[in-house]
C-alpha cells in the first residue's frame, strides 16, 4: 500500500521527467550548471532578453581567430549564430554542462559570435511557449542589426549579413518551425537567415516513414515525449509544429525563410529516418534555397556530438558545421 505522503503522479516521460498531481515537477536526468567565464576563449557571459515572459541567453564571443590571437576590439565582425538547444522542450538548457561545452567549441572553432536561448520548458511551461519564446528571442538579436545602445557584443561584433540558426533535437525542430515563420514574416532590421542548421532533428507523424518499424510506433520515447511537452496539441503527431507533411499545415516548405539549409543525421538514431525525410520533403518542395547534402554518421546515436565532445567523430561534426557556418 502507498504512503500516505506518496505524490500521484500527473504524466510521465519514464526515467526521465515527471510531472505530479501537485503541479512540482521532477527532472531525473539532465546535466549540471556550468557559469559562464570572461577568462576563457571564446568568453561567454549570460543576459536577459525578455523578464516577461522570461527569456534569456548565453553569449560566446570568440578572443582569438585561427591565425593568432589578438582581442575582440581588434577583430573583424564575426558571422551570428542563434542556436536553440535540445532535450525534447523539457529538460537541459542553454547554461548546462553539456550545452555551454558544446557551443563554446563551436563558436571557437567557427569563429561566430553565438547566441543560445534560454527558453521556457514543458511541462510548467508547455508548447507552444518554447516556440514563442525562440521567435520573440531571435527577433531580439536580428534587431540589434540597428545599433540602438543594445548588447554591445551583439552590436559592436555581429555581422548581420552572415546570420545563421541552428538546434540540435528539439532545438533542429524549433529552427525548422522559425525558419518557416521568418518566411512569411520579416525579421527586425530586415535581416535574413544566411543559413539553418537542423541536427538529427526532432518531427514525428502518424503514419512511420522510410524503415521506421510499424510496430509499436506509438509508444517510442519520441511520441511520448510529444504527447507530454504538447498535450494539448490539435491533431497530436500530426501538428504541423512536429509533422513538417502535416495535411493540415498552413505554410508550404519553399516559404523557408533562409538561404541555405543542412540536416545532419546518426545511423543508430531513433529520429534518422525523420531527418532524411525532412530534407527529401525541403527539396521536393520547391524550395529555391540551398540543400547541402545529407551529413551522417553512420556508427552514432542521437547527438553524440553534444553527449561526448571529446569523440573522434564528435570533432568531425564539429569541423562540418564550422565549415556551413562560413561558407
Amino acid at each position: 500500500m502507498a504512503s500516505a505522503t506518496t505524490k500521484e503522479v500527473e504524466r510521465e516521460i519514464p526515467a526521465i521527467i515527471r510531472l505530479y498531481k501537485d503541479g512540482s515537477v521532477e527532472r531525473l536526468v539532465g546535466s549540471p550548471y556550468q557559469p559562464p567565464s570572461l577568462d576563457e576563449d571564446p568568453q561567454s557571459k549570460d543576459i536577459t532578453i525578455s523578464q516577461n515572459p522570461t527569456i534569456s541567453a548565453r553569449l560566446f564571443l570568440p578572443k582569438s581567430t585561427k591565425n593568432s590571437p589578438i582581442l575582440p576590439e581588434q577583430c573583424t565582425k564575426f558571422p551570428i549564430l542563434v542556436y536553440f538547444h535540445g532535450g525534447g522542450f523539457c529538460i537541459e538548457s542553454a547554461f548546462s554542462f553539456l550545452g555551454h561545452r558544446y557551443i563554446q567549441s563551436l563558436a571557437l572553432e567557427a569563429q561566430v559570435l553565438a547566441v543560445s536561448i534560454e527558453y521556457r520548458l514543458a511541462p510548467e511551461h508547455p508548447l507552444p511557449a518554447a516556440y514563442e519564446d525562440s521567435w520573440e528571442a531571435l527577433q531580439w538579436v536580428a534587431s540589434h542589426s540597428v545599433k540602438n545602445g543594445g548588447e554591445p557584443w551583439i552590436e559592436d561584433y555581429g555581422d548581420f549579413d552572415r546570420f545563421f540558426i541552428g538546434g540540435d533535437s528539439s532545438g533542429a525542430n524549433i529552427v525548422h518551425n522559425i525558419a518557416l515563420r521568418a518566411g512569411s514574416e520579416k525579421l527586425g532590421g530586415k535581416v535574413r537567415i544566411s543559413g539553418a542548421y537542423l541536427g538529427h532533428p526532432y518531427f514525428l507523424g502518424s503514419n512511420p516513414v522510410g524503415k521506421e518499424k510499424s510496430e509499436d510506433h506509438d509508444k517510442s520515447l519520441s511520441r511520448l515525449t510529444w504527447d507530454f511537452v504538447y498535450p494539448s496539441a490539435p491533431f497530436g503527431v500530426d501538428n504541423p509544429m512536429i509533422n513538417p507533411a502535416s495535411p493540415t499545415a498552413t505554410t508550404s516548405l519553399n516559404g523557408l525563410g533562409c538561404s541555405r539549409v543542412l540536416v545532419y543525421v546518426a545511423g543508430k538514431d531513433e529520429l534518422r529516418e525523420r531527418g532524411v525525410w525532412y530534407l527529401d520533403l525541403v527539396r521536393e518542395s520547391g524550395w529555391k534555397g540551398e540543400v547541402e547534402e545529407l551529413f551522417e554518421v553512420e556508427e552514432e546515436d542521437h547527438c553524440f556530438h553534444v553527449f561526448n565532445l571529446l569523440n573522434p567523430n564528435s570533432q568531425i561534426m564539429i569541423k562540418r558545421l564550422a565549415s556551413f557556418l562560413n561558407k
